[in-house]
């Protein structure tokens, strides 16, 4: 009888110490080869959770946003996992808010209107909408060269709102002026005979013989009265 219970007794405590030295096994191993397991910091996981929030919000992809990848260090027991997570970056839209500030920087006066924004802009994001900008303040049209224009700076930049300063030094006409030509144009100058007033348009060619050897010597002509008076009647 006692034999028949000895066996049966081991026939239950060796399966049972087999199956808890096997566990030990497994769990000295995976400290072996996975030492280390680093932890997520819990800044990291709540940044994580805000921007999977962001991302179901109900039509989040019309509201002048993008998803683009944010890397973030994830810290363990001495060692940093580097991984990639989804953020949102705003861009402009076609109902943006467009404010042009328009500054007279000798007058120090400021002027500022609101615009629809234009077409060419929507869908920028910050970046490339400050390229943008930088590229119309070093190539300007001509128009804006002609009324003083001397830079711009992006003052703000959002989904909803982008304000734009331009600083101007506007020019001021003084008591004359010289006609005078310059590739086959006539040019108005200010009283300095060195500040351009205004491109007239008008090709010396199409000018009486007289007049032309006059402003090819520089005419005077003096009030802005007299000027306008030639324009309207040479001009086509």
């Amino acid at each position: 009888m006692m034999k028949v219970l000895k066996g049966i007794g081991l026939f239950f405590v060796y399966p049972a110490v087999m199956l808890f030295l096997g566990f030990w096994g497994g769990v000295e191993a995976s400290r072996f080869f996975y030492p280390g397991n680093p932890e997520i910091p819990e800044e990291n996981v709540r940044f994580v959770q805000e921007v999977e929030a962001r991302r179901d919000l109900p039509g989040q992809a019309d509201c002048g946003e993008q998803e683009t990848e944010a890397e973030v260090f994830l810290q363990g027991d001495g060692e940093d996992e580097l991984v990639q997570v989804s953020a949102v970056r705003e861009t402009l839209a076609a109902d943006t808010e467009y404010v042009l500030l328009e500054t007279d920087i000798l007058r120090k006066t400021e002027v500022e209107t609101s615009w629809r924004l234009p077409g060419q802009y929507v869908g920028m994001d910050r970046e490339q909408f400050l390229t943008a900008m930088e590229n119309y303040g070093s190539f300007p049209p001509l128009s804006e060269l002609e009324r003083g224009f001397v830079n711009l700076e992006v003052v703000s930049f959002s989904r909803e709102r982008v304000v734009v300063r331009m600083n101007y030094q506007y020019v001021q006409p003084g008591e004359g002026f010289y006609l005078a030509v310059q590739n086959h144009e006539v040019i108005v100058y200010l009283e300095d005979q060195e500040t351009v007033y205004i491109n007239t348009g008008i090709m010396l060619e199409s000018l009486p013989e007289d007049l032309q050897l006059e402003i090819m010597d520089m005419l005077y002509m003096e009030e802005e009265k007299n000027l306008y008076n030639f324009l309207e009647t040479y001009s086509s």
